[in-house]
């Protein structure tokens, strides 16, 4: 467990709330020493002196004849212990900083307990109960009026009040503080995934402004390049679909003895087709598709059944059960149908589809294995790269660009995608969506 938090906040708030700690503690033993302390000690020397003012007179003996007269003028008595006792001694509680304190003064042993008012009678005094070791058996009895209990739990409570109050403040502060950089964060992981978040409020600090109205207008460069780009792709591919569809009305006017000229020619125009195709694909938005619940399963089916009308291609299904997920359903069968086709082309004509539940990461896993030779280890990586040629790869043609819209779609749906090659031979492409995505 980390006792230290990485992210500013919670140093932030960590650090207030160490400060505040300090202080609580100073601040309370500043009170303890400077106003509680002295205040005890000055009572405990009224203590003394009364005591000393008996001790001088010899008037220790509850039965001393002076003493009505001294109770009368200063409401000190001296009673014996049985007196004593039912005057409220045995209620009685015993401080020895007190006692200490006293018996210092006095030069002997002192023995000095004090008892509260009864419920419901608050407005009389504090009895302070005094026994002198040289005179045992006699009990000295002071009231004190304003005198309050030797417990100083209304401070702490004070105390821990305005700590409390101070770190809740302080958070709030704090979060308010990193609520912008939230936002700015969230905005570039949705950036980083091929989407456009909304423009985000400019608030906070001056400093946070200003980083937030620069990411607003990158945002929206990066809109406007995109815009563009697709723009540019589409005409690009309207420009040569129209020379293309003109290239094979002319070939099918061929004579019948050419036909292997015809062949050769609708069979590179449908290349070319193909390969513009990806590109608008590769340029293209995913995150305008609808998302639903779906059983990812299900797709897979539905592919594996559609791949039935060719006999030497096989496939094996080891599904389990799986959660429906949010997705899209269009896309994520785009790169089911990918991951196929190149396990087909550039693997084996037998190969195996898995699909499993992480109940602990809450993902569902999909793999594709084919039986083939793989790829160098160096190159899994550059594989997912757009424009990769597969001649890199697996001795492949195209555009490149078949894996690159795979790890988009993927990353798209908050997700990842990744190429390894089997112990036993083979290449295994698998991908995990989580169970809940961020729908776009």
């Amino acid at each position: 467990m980390r006792i230290f938090p990485k992210s500013a906040f919670g140093q932030t708030v960590l650090l207030i709330g160490v400060l505040l700690l300090i202080n609580q503690v100073v601040s309370y033993l500043s009170v303890t020493y400077y106003f509680i302390r002295p205040s005890y000690q000055q009572i405990n020397s009224l203590l003394a002196t009364q005591a000393q003012s008996l001790l001088a007179n010899g008037m220790l003996a509850p039965d001393d004849p002076r003493l009505p007269a001294f109770t009368k003028r200063t409401q000190v008595q001296v009673l014996t212990e049985e007196d004593a006792l039912h005057s409220g001694l045995q209620n009685a509680t015993y401080y020895g900083f007190i006692s200490s304190q006293v018996s210092q003064q006095l030069g002997q042993q002192a023995d000095v307990r004090i008892s509260t008012p009864a419920p419901g009678v608050e407005s009389r005094p504090y009895q302070v109960w005094i026994e002198l070791a040289d005179y045992p058996g006699a009990w000295i009895s002071i009231p004190i009026n304003g005198l309050s209990e030797a417990n100083i739990s209304p401070l702490t409570m004070y105390l821990m009040v305005i700590g409390i109050l101070s770190v809740a403040g302080g958070w709030l502060f704090v979060r308010r503080l990193n609520r912008p950089l939230q936002a700015l964060q969230k905005a570039a992981l949705q950036v980083g995934r091929g989407r456009i978040p909304p423009p985000l409020p400019e608030q906070g600090t001056s400093e946070i402004i200003e980083v937030t109205r620069a990411f607003n207008r990158m945002n929206q460069g990066i809109q406007q390049l995109e815009h563009d780009r697709t723009l540019m792709t589409a005409g690009i591919s309207h420009d040569l679909r129209t020379p293309l569809t003109r290239i094979r009305l002319a070939t099918e006017m061929l004579p019948d003895g050419h036909d292997w000229i015809k062949e050769g020619i609708v069979n590179d125009i449908e290349d070319m087709n193909a390969i513009i195709d990806q590109f608008i694909d590769y340029a293209r938005q995913h995150g305008t598709e609808h998302w639903q619940k779906t059983d990812l399963n299900q797709i897979i089916c539905d592919l594996a059944q559609a791949r039935h009308v060719e006999e030497s291609h096989h496939i094996d299904l080891h599904l389990k059960d799986l959660p429906e997920v949010l997705l899209g359903r269009v896309a994520i069968k785009r790169v089911l149908d990918n991951l196929i086709e190149n396990a087909f082309r550039y693997g084996s004509d037998h190969i195996l589809i898995t699909s499993f539940y992480d109940h602990a990461k809450r993902r569902i896993y999909c793999r594709v294995q084919d039986h083939g030779q793989g790829i160098p280890a160096e190159q899994l990586e550059q594989a997912f790269m757009p424009f990769t040629q597969g001649d890199k790869a697996r001795g492949s043609s195209g555009s490149g660009l078949g894996l690159a819209i795979c790890k988009k779609i993927i990353e798209t749906h908050n997700g990842k995608i990744e190429l390894r090659n089997h112990p036993k031979g083979g290449l295994v492409a698998e991908f995990w969506l989580p169970l809940a995505p961020q729908n776009p």
